[in-house]
């Protein structure tokens, strides 16, 4: 399990003075870039192979509040990585100093090509270096039917 530490600012509170949806979701980018960037993954890596990251969705469950200035531990596992690395599922847990669970969420990804704007495998040394990744107890290996399990699809407006 990765773990990140963080401070709550000024900044991460909204009106009800407590932890912002927003905030959590800022959290966990910072998280797993810092993650990436430990198992190999640097932003030079990647940019390298003109690769990066993108996400579907991030569900969030929260169970207490948190508030300005205590710490907020931000952990990741690896839920899910399709064979060729292209599709990724992180669980996410947010943890007080009392190490009561904050919050949970389950987010799901992929590789985008930058030039072409279009989903792609992983690299093989990147790939290699994917599935090295700690794994929670509930990993699978992804197909593209898991980026639609909930089965939510554009809906155009009509004018």
């Amino acid at each position: 399990m990765y773990k990140k530490q963080f401070e709550i600012r000024w900044s991460d509170v909204d009106a009800n003075g407590h932890l912002a949806n927003s905030a959590y979701t800022n959290f966990m980018s910072h998280a797993r870039m810092s993650f990436f960037n430990e198992q190999g993954f640097s932003m030079q890596e990647i940019m390298k192979h003109n690769i990066g990251p993108v996400v579907f969705y991030e569900h969030m469950y929260y169970f207490k509040e948190s508030f300005i200035g205590t710490p907020i531990t931000v952990t990741i596992e690896v839920s899910g990585l399709s064979e060729d690395g292209m599709l990724f599922m992180f669980e996410h847990n947010f943890y007080n100093h009392k190490g009561e669970n904050l919050a949970y969420c389950e987010m799901q990804g992929a590789w985008i090509d930058l030039k072409a704007r279009k989903l792609t495998d992983l690299p093989k040394e990147l790939l290699e270096l994917a599935h090295k990744f700690p794994k929670s107890e509930n990993y699978k290996v992804l197909t593209k039917a898991d980026t639609r399990k909930h089965d939510i699809r554009p809906k155009p407006i009509n004018p």
